[in-house]
């Protein structure tokens, strides 16, 4: 049987996280919650409902996943798969085994859990949300004839290759860096379409003005970065 960790990035997500923890299925080994400089009871939360909690203190949602990659590297027995989900109870824990299928049966590299419109819960994205999605994919599409629709942070990626990414952004690149170095590196993809819900609490990144706009100079910054090389 294969070994699935999943790491979540969580900021002040005390009244969520216990929920994302305990939906994930037994299929996976350990839960790794990353706590990324909270100031409410987000870690304690999510040691109650079963998960193994790292203290990040460095704000970013990179710094969050590579202390958490950080963890796993220095395990004795590495996972097969590691699956990212975030801490907001957004998107359907439940549905993890729906995401690393194509891994487990298809032998696929890297899955993206997309948050299709037909499933999403009417203002479960914010309308800067769904624009930079469309865009970056868009130019992905454009410079690398890639077949991403979304850039949703609940995916899931063979251990080994997740190595060999060597991912180094520390914040709201993350998601996109990985998908260009999937593409770079002729890794096999895919897209399993997933639900998604309003999100508990306010989002660091398109709640406020200044994380969308980060965000968005970051994500173009991937892109174009690697469509100059």
């Amino acid at each position: 049987m294969a070994e699935i960790k999943v790491i979540i990035p969580a900021v002040n997500e005390g009244d969520s996280i216990g929920k994302v923890v305990t939906k994930l299925p037994k299929s996976v080994s350990e839960i790794i919650v990353v706590n990324n400089g909270s100031v409410d009871d987000t870690a304690q939360n999510a040691k109650k409902a079963g998960a193994t909690v790292l203290t990040e203190d460095q704000r970013g949602y990179g710094f969050a996943c590579l202390k958490g990659l950080d963890y796993l590297s220095k395990q004795s027995k590495p996972p097969d798969i590691v699956v990212f989900i975030d801490g907001d109870y957004s998107d359907y824990p439940e549905e993890l085994d729906k995401v690393v299928a194509p891994i487990l049966e298809k032998n696929i590299d890297f899955v993206i859990g997309a948050r299709k419109k037909a499933l999403r819960e009417p203002g479960s994205m914010t309308p800067q949300q769904v624009f930079g999605n469309q865009l970056a994919t868009f130019l992905m599409r454009l410079f690398f004839r890639a077949k991403f629709t979304d850039l949703g942070p609940f995916r899931a990626i063979k251990y080994d290759k997740l190595k060999e990414l060597e991912m180094e952004d520390k914040t709201y690149g993350w998601t996109v860096e990985m998908q260009l170095k999937v593409l770079k590196k002729k890794m096999t993809y895919i897209e399993v379409p997933v639900r998604y819900k309003r999100r508990i609490g306010v989002s660091k990144v398109s709640g406020t003005v200044k994380g969308t706009i980060f965000a968005g100079i970051k994500i173009l910054g991937w892109i174009f970065k690697y469509s100059i090389k």
